[in-house]
C-alpha cells in the first residue's frame, strides 16, 4: 500500500473541490474562470504517476516495463474529454442562477486568491513542500480556529471522501496493470473491483491525514475570516451544487478508463 501515497490527496481534492465545450456558454464560463481547468490539466500525469511508482515500488516489474505502463495510463485520460464531461454536467447539473452565482463568485478577489493558492498547491512538485512542513503546519495550527474549521471544510469541499474515491481507482489500475503481467493467471476486473472496493475503510485512514496537511498547507495564507467566507461558499445553494456535480463528473472520468487499460495491457503482454 506504500504506492497510495505517491497519489496526492492535496492535488485530488483540489481538483474535486475546485458534452462538449458548446454545451453552454455560462457553464464554460464557470470552469474557465475556476481553478479547475488548471487543475485538471495536470491530472493525467498524476495518475500515471502514481501507478508507475508503485509499480516499482512493487518490484515486481522491470523500469522499463514500469514507464511503459504508465504511458499507457497516461494516455488513457484525455484532458480535453474531461473538461467537456465538466461542462456538460454542469450544464445539466446546476441552474442558470446557481451558475451566475458560482461564476460571481469566481470572480472576487477573494476567490481570485483562493484559486491562485490551489492551482499553486495543485502542481506535482508542490507535494514535497506539504511534507516538508506537515509537521510544523499541525504544531502551528494545533487547537486553532483554523484547524477546528478543517471538518467543515471536509464536509463541504468533500475531500477526504473524494480523496479516497480517486485512491481506489488509482489503486484499481494498479491492481489491473499488475494482472495483466500476470496473464490469465490473475484476478477478473471485477474480482480486483470488489476487493478494493471492500478497503475503503482502510484507504480513508491512510488519505485523512494527507489530506488534513494539504489544506493547512494551501490555505496558510488566507486569515480565518478568509477561509470562513470560502466554506460559507462551498455550503451555499450554488457552492454546494458546484462542488457536487464537479466531484461526480470528475469521478465517472477517471472510473470509466480503468477497465480499458486493463485491457489494453492485457493485449500488450499477451499478444496473439
Amino acid at each position: 500500500m506504500r504506492a497510495l501515497s505517491q497519489v496526492k490527496p492535496a492535488l485530488l481534492f483540489l481538483l474535486l473541490v475546485c458534452g462538449s465545450a458548446t454545451a453552454s456558454p455560462l457553464a464554460d464560463s464557470v470552469l474557465r474562470v475556476s481553478p479547475i481547468d488548471e487543475v485538471v490539466a495536470q491530472y493525467p500525469a498524476m495518475m500515471s504517476q502514481g501507478i508507475r511508482q508503485g509499480l516499482k515500488q512493487s518490484g515486481r516489474v522491470e523500469p522499463f516495463v514500469a514507464n511503459t505502463i504508465s504511458s499507457v495510463v497516461s494516455n488513457a485520460f484525455s484532458v480535453a474529454e474531461i473538461r467537456a464531461r465538466l461542462v456538460e454536467d454542469l450544464d445539466q447539473g446546476l441552474s442558470e442562477g446557481q451558475l451566475n452565482s458560482v461564476l460571481a463568485w469566481y470572480k472576487t478577489p477573494l476567490a481570485e486568491k483562493i484559486s491562485k493558492a490551489e492551482v499553486a498547491a495543485s502542481n506535482p512538485d508542490s507535494w514535497k513542500q506539504v511534507e516538508a512542513n506537515a509537521a510544523a503546519l499541525q504544531e502551528q495550527y494545533k487547537g486553532s480556529e483554523r484547524a477546528k474549521l478543517f471538518t467543515r471544510f471536509d464536509r463541504a469541499a468533500r475531500a477526504t471522501e473524494s480523496a479516497v474515491d480517486t485512491t481506489v481507482a488509482v489503486q484499481l489500475g494498479l491492481a489491473s496493470a499488475m494482472a495483466a503481467f500476470n496473464g490469465s493467471k490473475g484476478p477478473t476486473f471485477e474480482q480486483l473491483q470488489k476487493k478494493i472496493e471492500n478497503q475503503r475503510g482502510m484507504l480513508r485512514g491512510m488519505v485523512a491525514q494527507q489530506v488534513y496537511d494539504g489544506y493547512l498547507y494551501t490555505y496558510q495564507d488566507l486569515s480565518p475570516s478568509e477561509l470562513k467566507a470560502y466554506i460559507e461558499f462551498l455550503e451555499s445553494d450554488a457552492g454546494s451544487a458546484f462542488t457536487r456535480v464537479v466531484t461526480n463528473s470528475v469521478q465517472t472520468s477517471i472510473t470509466e478508463p480503468v477497465e480499458s487499460i486493463g485491457n489494453q495491457l492485457v493485449r500488450f503482454f499477451n499478444p496473439r
